[in-house]
């Protein structure tokens, strides 16, 4: 085998590693969302949300949810629930009216 074939064989490692890392940071970062959109989008019917989430530490983490109109602030450690606050109601979204 001489030189050209064995840079060759390595520069189309080098390539596949690439786009193998490229694919993995694009599902990292793009993922859920793609996913989301294969399972139909957001539901109408569907009254609970998971609004956001915050990883305090690694065994702490807070979350937001919405049942219906109201929001709740939960703290869950250590495979349990911990507290549970009353967050201020989400602002509610008024349908435009048209004038005609």
């Amino acid at each position: 085998m001489d030189i050209v074939n064995f840079l060759q064989a390595i520069f189309a490692l080098a390539v596949t590693l690439g786009l193998i890392g490229l694919t993995a940071v694009g599902l990292r970062r793009f993922g859920p969302d793609v996913i989301a959109r294969f399972q139909g989008g957001e539901s109408k019917d569907r009254r609970l949300k998971l609004v956001e989430t915050l990883v305090i530490d690694p065994t702490r983490r807070l979350v937001l949810v919405r049942l219906d109109d109201q929001e709740r602030l939960i703290l869950l450690g250590e495979g349990r629930m911990l507290e549970t606050l009353k967050a201020r109601p989400a602002p509610r979204k008024t349908p435009a009216v048209e004038t005609t």
